[in-house]
């Protein structure tokens, strides 16, 4: 009789942590060292998720970039939506969804599945299908990814342990300003392994991983494209609003890096200034199309202009969105999670943790 594979479920304190990231540079790291691995997640959805709505699709887009066979995935049994949150309210759905989540991972094939969790740690608690109920349904170890903050997060870190018991292994501890990564690594994760809580990785802010691609932008916003569409590859990583006198804008652009500029269609001193800067995209509002002269010079420097139907309030909402929950799938940032996690992830603990030794580690 096979073994069964053991589980590590992937979870979250909150919404945008850095979770799918994270994970994705894992399982790449650990396939590439031998590891029989399998993906899924145990639900789908959720209200943290809507850039990730299509759970297949994101599942479909981990198999592919790391190389997994149909019989590595495993589906959600349930996406958690409103839908699926008002039949259970009505009574029209009583089925046991813990128990179906046992029986898909009793049948699972490969050394490690690697379950990414909810978005919090109560997400799901209306099927049974919270990140402590999931785990101890499959009897997984858990490691959350914490995104932080200030040094506040130890109280919910403690508190997560807390309800999580001996479930939790440890934490991996993203997006910490550089400047504060040596304090955290002194202070911070040594006060957690003290309280029994394995600290796997400290990753330092990417401000790569916190942009989005123009063309993200493009389908956020429903902009139309009125130069360069070629270039929507083009990653923005901060976001200006031109309404100054062009002396100010000069200045305040010329300190800004791969920016989108959301001026008004009429400002032609602005778009130009900003053409001039490290400049990713053009966002034009108010319905005004820009000048002959605007368009060559953005052609020439290859830089797309978007125009929005949408007034610059509303625009600059969305694009701020935008940057929370930017999806992965553009390669370089792939390039860049892997770098991140081989340099400051502990894969070889996180292995002897769980029992695990990859094929040629001895």
């Amino acid at each position: 009789m096979p073994k069964s594979a053991k589980y590590l479920l992937i979870g979250s304190l909150e919404a945008y942590s850095g979770k799918s990231a994270a994970i994705l540079g894992i399982a790449h790291q650990l396939k590439a060292r031998g590891l029989d691995l399998a993906y899924g997640k145990a639900l789908g959805g959720g209200w943290g998720q809507t850039q990730m709505a299509d759970s297949d699709g994101d599942i479909q887009f981990v198999a592919e970039t790391i190389q997994l066979s149909d019989d590595r995935l495993q589906a959600p049994v349930l996406t958690l939506n409103s839908e699926t949150v008002e039949n259970r309210l009505n009574g029209s759905d009583t089925q046991d969804y813990r128990q179906a989540l046992k029986e898909r991972s009793q049948n699972q094939k490969g050394d490690l599945v690697i379950l990414e969790g909810p978005g919090t740690l109560s997400e799901g608690k209306l099927f049974d299908l919270s990140l402590l109920q999931v785990a101890d349904t499959i009897q997984a170890s858990v490691m959350l990814v914490a995104r932080f903050h200030s040094v506040l997060l130890l109280d919910v870190i403690l508190s997560a342990k807390e309800q999580l018991g001996d479930r939790l292994i440890g934490v991996l501890i993203n997006d910490v300003p550089r400047e504060q990564v040596e304090a955290i690594n002194n202070s911070f994760s040594p006060f957690l392994e003290k309280q029994g809580i394995a600290v796997f990785g400290v990753l330092p802010s990417s401000t790569l991983l916190r942009s989005v691609s123009v063309a993200e932008l493009v389908h956020q916003l429903g902009a139309e494209v009125l130069c360069r569409g070629d270039r929507l590859d083009h990653m923005v990583e901060s976001l200006t609003i031109g309404a100054m006198n062009v002396n100010s804008a000069l200045k305040y652009f010329r300190a800004r890096q791969n920016m989108a500029v959301v001026t008004g269609g009429d400002r032609t001193d602005l778009q130009l200034a900003a053409l001039e800067t490290s400049t990713q995209c053009l966002i034009l509002t108010g319905h005004i199309p820009p000048t002959k002269d605007i368009i060559s010079r953005a052609e020439d420097l290859e830089i797309p202009i978007l125009s929005v139907d949408l007034d610059t309030l509303t625009t600059v909402e969305i694009i701020e969105r935008a940057f929370g929950e930017v999806r992965l799938q553009e390669p370089i940032k792939f390039q860049c999670i892997c770098q991140m996690i081989e340099q400051y992830f502990d894969s070889d603990r996180l292995l002897e943790t769980l029992g695990l030794m990859p094929a040629g580690a001895l």
